[in-house]
């Protein structure tokens, strides 16, 4: 039996995509052997209430990290695992000396770090003039002793896994001495389709969805799945629903979803959902567009195999890190995604998504309209994008992370 710690910025899956993450993949390592515990803010644990989800700071900022160190130090565990998004963090700075000081203080055992994100957050501080800044990061990446973004976190771990194309370009290019470490493990569905799902089930669940919203049998549903968040594109999604319901009067429009999340938290998840509740009015799609709120598992996968069309139109583009882009696909539902700058080659190479751009009412319109009607098109892409799924399990990924582990170890 291995026991391994994970440090993460927050521990609460149903309001945070990276804590959904890493709770997937503590619950697949336990079935290989390895328990573990996560190591968080106070808050958090309480949030959580969990035997092994322990608050040990306050919160994330210099003055409470030592807090972490001594509970680490404290800890008998064989490995550690960073789980790093900024916003998890509350985008405070002080994870990226974690490393560094555990180093200082006598820690030996072996350290991995997840980047889900990379390339766009650097430190700008008012106080250092930015010329002399500037040298100072270059400095330091050039001789791999920080980077400009996560400061000791990656240069000081004993490896470093990411999500995605895009951050480990980015990483590869900073830090070139680190691509031996470097590990892109992507991530899985965060809501998989039971396998033994059969044609009739998917028509027992077409069924049961219209009738439950009141919707005839010829109704098409087009869906999205993910938190509303104002960077998802919905407002596009909105006005382009409108124009299509003229070639597709008995289509209806389902926002899948909660509202507040750790990025949307509060009176700014009230706001939002308020601006688009103020939205669908003005375009008068009152009866024609649902907003679920938050969902459980079961209930999304119905509604997965219920719908005709996926879509997701994020303002910047979708990736294969997306777990809802990897859902729909995983419930063979064709959809309909915005391509994201620069491109994700291993999405874009594929065909098994209708990629279109950002922020376009017109593309989007087409796209829509076209699927609504052709379903041999519907049928293709729900073939090769099903089977485009399958190639991001949480078998793959438990396996990857072993691998890893194994070798460190």
């Amino acid at each position: 039996m291995i026991h391994m710690t994970f440090v993460a910025g927050t521990y609460q899956p149903k309001q945070c995509g990276v804590a959904h993450y890493t709770a997937h993949l503590r619950q697949a390592l336990a079935q290989h052997g390895i328990q573990s515990i996560v190591l968080t803010t106070h808050r958090a644990a309480q949030v959580a209430a969990a035997e092994d989800v322990y608050g040990v700071l306050e919160e994330w900022h210099v003055t409470h990290l030592l807090s972490l160190v001594r509970a680490l130090h404290r800890s008998p565990t064989a490995l550690l695992h960073i789980q790093h998004a900024a916003g998890t963090y509350g985008f405070d700075r002080s994870i990226f000396l974690l490393p560094l000081l555990l180093k200082l203080t006598g820690w030996r055992v072996p350290i991995v770090t997840t980047v889900h994100e990379y390339g766009w957050w650097e430190w700008q501080p008012q106080s250092i003039p930015p010329l002399f800044l500037e040298k100072l990061k270059t400095l330091g990446q050039q001789r791999g002793w920080w980077d400009r973004e996560d400061g000791f976190l990656l240069t000081q771990s004993d490896a470093v896994i990411t999500t995605n194309w895009s951050a480990e370009q980015i990483i590869h290019e900073r830090l070139p001495d680190l691509k031996p470490l470097v590990h892109r493990i992507p991530i899985a569905a965060n809501v998989t389709a039971s396998v033994t799902v059969t044609a009739l089930e998917r028509v027992a669940a077409r069924r049961a969805i219209r009738q439950q919203h009141g919707w005839s049998s010829e109704t098409a549903i087009v869906i999205f799945f993910g938190f509303l968040h104002p960077v998802k594109g919905l407002e596009t999604l909105l006005l382009a629903f409108k124009q299509v319901l003229a070639g597709h009067p008995h289509a209806r429009l389902v926002l899948m979803g909660g509202v507040e999340t750790l990025a949307l938290p509060g009176e700014q998840a009230t706001r939002y959902w308020q601006q688009l509740q103020d939205q669908i009015t003005t375009l008068e799609l009152e009866t024609l567009v649902h907003l679920t709120g938050y969902l459980e598992q079961d209930v999304i996968s119905t509604h997965l195999h219920a719908a005709d069309v996926g879509v997701l139109p994020f303002n910047h583009g979708v990736t294969l890190k997306s777990g809802s882009l990897l859902a729909m696909l995983a419930h063979a539902l064709p959809v309909i995604a915005t391509r994201s700058d620069p491109p994700d080659p291993d999405l874009d190479d594929s065909n098994c998504v209708w990629l279109i751009p950002p922020k376009s009412v017109d593309s989007l319109v087409m796209a829509l309209t076209e699927l609504l009607t052709d379903t041999t098109l519907r049928d293709t892409l729900s073939v090769t994008g099903y089977q485009l799924s399958q190639q991001f399990s949480w078998s793959s990924i438990t396996r990857a992370h072993l691998d890893i582990y194994h070798k460190l170890l």
